[in-house]
């Protein structure tokens, strides 16, 4: 894909201008990054300015591209036509910014698709991949759960994303890249409640069991054992479908609460072993009811494929 200016109009000039003017541009404005994209999704003012929310904001997005880059790259040393799905896209800063700093210099049909249910902003990020003549980018109407059986996007995804998909929409796109046989995943979950739930309405049941418990009794510590717990399931699955985990920080705690990554990269590895710790957490805790979102039928299969011991 050949790199493109911003569209005719208006706006192009002003881009135009922004770009060829000397401005004294923020250091958190990456080498090469287009000024005209940054101000088209109003985290930088036409003078090239930042506030403290853009600067916050554009310091996520660039810290997360720091983590796909090397993935896309595997990526592309395997294969032409790289498919990146970004669950949840909202805006799709991400996108457009991956899109701007590494897919426009590619001309192998290599695409960009952004998932949103919100129909309002799908309409705007399609009119702006339009405008700034990104032609790799796609913008769906859908659920997370929906775009796993929707015939718009490809059987095979390379690289899904989530960036604060909140509460269950993670496990739906752990579910989607699993089905896709993706073969990265970069997950930042947010708000998730549904374990945190089950531990309050077993609270009665569990109570007087063991000094484990105590991790939970108060109803603060449940949700924030609840919110960890669910991460460590989610690890423990992915590496029960013979993934490698690896758990970092997005940005500094002072950026954001909800700041746990989570890189799944598929290796083909031994699953016996988080498949029965899988099963241990959930005994351990009184979460067997939720066996069904983390020890689906999907894991069963893979337990019969090569390497499961």
């Amino acid at each position: 894909m050949k790199r493109a200016d911003v569209g005719s109009g208006a706006g192009a000039r002003a881009g135009a201008r922004a770009v060829t003017e000397p401005v004294a541009l923020a250091p958190e404005i990456r080498p090469g990054q287009s000024i005209a994209l940054l101000q088209e999704l109003h985290i930088l003012t036409r003078d090239g300015k930042l506030n403290q929310d853009s600067r916050r904001k554009l310091k996520q997005v660039n810290h997360l591209v720091q983590f796909i880059e090397p993935l896309l790259k595997e990526v592309a040393q395997d294969h032409p036509a790289i498919s990146l799905v970004d669950h949840g896209a909202g805006k799709s800063y991400l996108g457009f910014i991956l899109y701007d700093l590494f897919f426009k210099h590619l001309d192998d049909g290599s695409r960009i698709y952004g998932i949103e249910t919100r129909e309002e902003l799908v309409s705007k990020s399609t009119e702006l991949a339009a405008r700034l003549g990104f032609p790799g980018m796609a913008f769906l109407n859908l659920s997370v759960a929906e775009s796993t059986s929707s015939n718009l996007l490809p059987e095979r995804i390379d690289i899904v994303t989530a960036l604060h998909a909140c509460n269950t929409a993670t496990d739906d796109a752990i579910d989607f890249a699993l089905k896709k046989r993706a073969r990265f995943m970069v997950l930042v979950p947010c708000c998730q409640a549904e374990v945190a739930s089950v531990l309050k309405k077993n609270k009665g049941k569990d109570s007087g069991k063991g000094a484990l418990t105590e991790l939970w009794r108060h109803p603060l510590h449940t949700r924030e054992f609840g919110s960890q717990v669910t991460n460590v399931l989610r690890c423990l699955q992915l590496e029960a479908h013979g993934y490698q985990v690896s758990v970092t920080e997005l940005v500094g705690w002072e950026h954001s609460m909800k700041n746990e990554l989570i890189i799944a990269s598929y290796k083909n590895l031994p699953r016996k072993r988080p498949t029965e710790r899988l099963q241990e957490v959930l005994a351990t805790l009184g979460l067997e009811a939720m066996g069904q979102r983390f020890y689906t039928e999907q894991l069963l299969q893979a337990e019969s494929l090569p390497s499961t011991s």
